[in-house]
């Protein structure tokens, strides 16, 4: 994968709930059955699409997987959740009901199987979505739209993206370019589609940046917006122009959204319900357009349609 971005960067709020007794016994003991009755929930996996939805708003509380990439996914000076898909949680999970949201950082690689492994309830890291992991989780519809870019040194010496129609993965393979990108990115499979060999994996953009300033790479694969915040003040690197990247001939999108166990469905349709008032209202370009997303991100496209 490779992670992407959206407007207007809130921070996730975290408030903690108080559990209230009874002063009376009599009354302790109809309240606790009465809130038996209450929020008693089936047992996992006996409810048609998954009832995670209703244990969290009974918790008031939900853990996101982040990959610590910025500006999809990470923790701010404050100690807080940032980034695109954090400021678009904060939102969404709020209308749900959830007002509390802790971030568990993860590397990349680990976000599918940690969801898998209950170590959070949702994925918020600007995922793409691609067949391969749409087959081991549930994807709301993409939140984003994403091209490509590559981190080169200053003055771009291999001429990377500088000729028309030619693909800058094919560039690489071509020159016999020591290419970088990071774990588990999409990247890998356009690069080898291409013809790229002996890739450097990293494990994510800062490492990349490290890589192509030290001469140990002469590219860095990412999204465009990734990309772009990498390099911002450094003087010994650039970004190439943002192209869109191809996979066995095909136009390969660059769409990203939350994902969520298969086992809740319910969850991921609330989520999606939510996620297009957003962008029928236009306030899902606002939230993400801090973190360097413009209307050019914006997507139409559905899940279905990318897996």
């Amino acid at each position: 994968m490779a992670p992407p971005q959206r407007r207007h960067a809130t921070s996730s709020r975290s408030t903690g709930g108080i559990s209230r007794r009874s002063l009376l016994a009599g009354a302790a003991a109809l309240g606790a059955a009465g809130a038996a009755g209450c929020s008693r929930v089936a047992a996992e996996g006996t409810v048609e699409g998954g009832d995670l939805l209703d244990r969290l708003r009974d918790s008031g509380s939900v853990k996101i997987g982040i990959a610590s990439e910025i500006p999809f996914g990470y923790i701010n000076d404050e100690g807080e959740p940032d980034g695109q898909a954090p400021a678009i949680a904060k939102v969404i999970f709020r209308e749900l009901g959830i007002d509390t949201i802790t971030p568990v950082p993860v590397e990349f690689s680990a976000l599918i199987p940690g969801l898998k492994a209950r170590q959070f309830d949702v994925v918020s890291a600007g995922m793409f979505i691609n067949p391969d992991r749409c087959a081991q989780v549930l994807f709301a519809d993409p939140d984003y739209l994403m091209l490509d870019s590559f981190i080169v040194p200053r003055g771009n010496p291999h001429g990377l993206g500088t000729e028309e129609g030619v693909n800058p993965y094919q560039q690489i393979a071509e020159q016999g370019l020591r290419l970088a990108t990071g774990q588990a990115y999409a990247e890998i499979a356009y690069a080898e589609d291409a013809g790229v060999t002996g890739l450097l994996i990293l494990p994510d953009q800062v490492a990349g940046l490290e890589a192509v300033q030290q001469g140990r790479a002469d590219a860095f694969a990412g999204t465009n917006v990734t990309v772009k915040t990498a390099v911002e003040g450094n003087d010994r690197v650039e970004a190439i122009e943002a192209f869109q990247p191809t996979l066995a001939g095909e136009p390969a999108y660059g769409a990203g959204g939350f994902a969520f166990r298969l086992s809740e469905r319910n969850f991921r349709n609330a989520f999606n319900e939510e996620l297009h008032k957003l962008k029928d209202s236009g306030e899902l370009l606002e939230i993400v357009a801090p973190y360097g997303f413009t209307e050019t991100e914006m997507t139409d496209m559905t899940a279905e349609e990318l897996c």
